[in-house]
């Protein structure tokens, strides 16, 4: 439903490494790396017509992140959430709210979830829908 996503991050190639091992769970290639007309460094992640970048800021401050916001990407499979979740996890990502698996009875049906924060603080989800 996104075309694009882009977060900011204070060690691009750190970050990069990060979301190279934790996408190939849901089949994204390795990045592609580019630098803004500002000079500022970018790697983009192109997978099923979606595109999520990550970046440094483009303002020169740090990158912080949004309270509030999460990121969510899709996954084939209740088993490929709790992969995602325990590849970002054994990479430097910390497991938030409760353990990856069912979650049942929300307003959209029933679905699997994972949640953890990437190296920058940025709020993540692994979503699989039930049916």
């Amino acid at each position: 439903m996104f075309s694009h996503m882009m977060i900011g991050t204070n060690d691009l190639d750190k970050s990069a490494a990060f979301y190279e091992k934790v996408l190939a769970v849901v089949g994204a290639p390795a990045p592609r790396f580019n630098d803004a007309p500002t000079g500022h460094r970018r790697a983009m992640f192109v997978h099923n017509g979606s595109v999520f970048m990550l970046s440094e800021p483009i303002n020169d401050g740090p990158a912080t992140c949004a309270n509030g916001m999460t990121i969510g990407f899709a996954c084939n499979s209740p088993e490929q959430v709790k992969e995602l979740h325990d590849v970002a996890v054994a990479n430097g990502a910390t497991s938030v709210e409760d353990p990856p698996g069912l979650r049942e009875g929300r307003a959209v049906g029933d679905m699997h979830l994972c949640y953890f924060r990437d190296l920058d603080g940025h709020k993540v989800c692994g979503l699989h829908r039930v049916g």
